[in-house]
């Protein structure tokens, strides 16, 4: 493990886990880092991400904007207490919960009422892994959720951060769907109505089959959860290969996948000029297909008034 002392923490980083130095001075005991990051989140959570500011946050304490920055330097070091403070930690409930599926899901459903309870978090960039007390806990809480099981440690990793990504996600549609509900009196499910209503208006069969098909399925208003039918098949496929690994099977880890195959010679100034070219040539197809559906839908327009004159 390396030694914290041989490494230069960031101010916001060194502030969460406790270890930064107290300012020198301050302008009364009332204020504090907690007290700050508190505010900040209250505001966030009443007025959204966009009405926190140094000053804003120092107006609703009664002190200066240079007050806050004795205590936290940066607005990006608030952003970084604030997700700390509005993640908080996972409750003891998945360590009591049976067997690792479970306990996973346990973690998975209280993250996703996190995003709806602070859904402000959705907004703040990812930059990289949160290196705080809180987000770290989580990450501990989902491995533990895998103890024992016959995988390697990239595994257990990557089955964490699977389950993450699926309540964040879902998590960022439910916020979606609570804030039009505030907003507009609806709820949930006159929401879907709609959205199935306008749906339905506007797509058709021609140019969307599958999609149309769906609509008069009543996907849009169907009561099942999808996110939760996603996660469990992703769970299954989880399952069976802890019991392929059991059997003897060697891990299926594989190499960054995501890095462009073509990061080697990306600033040959060429083969950007050709890149550009190709992706200009893509942008006009699609510009033409748009303008077929246009004229495909004039068309049946024009038949349908057509046929109503002759009639």
């Amino acid at each position: 493990m390396t030694d914290p002392e041989a490494v230069e923490l960031p101010r916001g980083i060194a502030l969460a886990w406790g270890v930064a130095a107290d300012p020198q001075r301050g302008p009364k005991r009332e204020m504090s880092v907690e007290r700050i990051v508190e505010t900040a989140v209250e505001l966030a959570d009443a007025e959204g991400i966009g009405a926190v500011s140094m000053a804003a946050v120092a107006k609703r304490l009664g002190f200066t904007p240079m007050s806050l920055y004795r205590y936290v330097s940066a607005k990006d070091d608030l952003l970084l207490l604030m997700q700390e403070e509005a993640t908080g930690a996972p409750s003891p409930a998945h360590r009591e919960a049976e067997g690792w599926r479970e306990k996973l899901l346990v973690l998975f459903r209280e993250q996703v009422a996190i995003y709806v309870t602070h859904p402000w978090l959705l907004s703040l960039p990812i930059s990289g892994s949160p290196i705080t007390p809180n987000s770290s806990l989580w990450i501990e809480c989902g491995l533990g959720a895998l103890e024992g099981l016959p995988i390697e440690a990239d595994e257990r990793l990557a089955i964490v951060l699977a389950v993450t990504g699926s309540a964040r996600w879902n998590g960022m549609v439910l916020a979606g769907y609570s804030e039009e509900a505030r907003r507009t009196g609806s709820s949930p499910q006159e929401i879907s109505e709609r959205e199935s209503a306008l749906f339905d208006a506007v797509v058709t069969a021609d140019e969307y089959p599958r999609l149309r098909a769906a609509i008069e399925a009543g996907v849009f208003v169907s009561p099942y959860d999808p996110f939760r039918f996603a996660l469990d098949r992703l769970l299954d496929g989880f399952e069976r290969y802890f019991a392929e690994r059991a059997d003897g099977a060697p891990a299926a880890l594989v190499e960054d996948w995501a890095t462009p195959d073509d990061a080697d010679v990306a600033g040959d100034k060429r083969y950007r000029a050709a890149v550009k070219a190709a992706s200009e040539a893509e942008k006009a197809v699609r510009q033409a297909e748009k303008a077929l559906r246009q004229a495909r839908r004039a068309q049946a327009q024009a038949l349908r008034e057509a046929r109503a004159r002759m009639a």
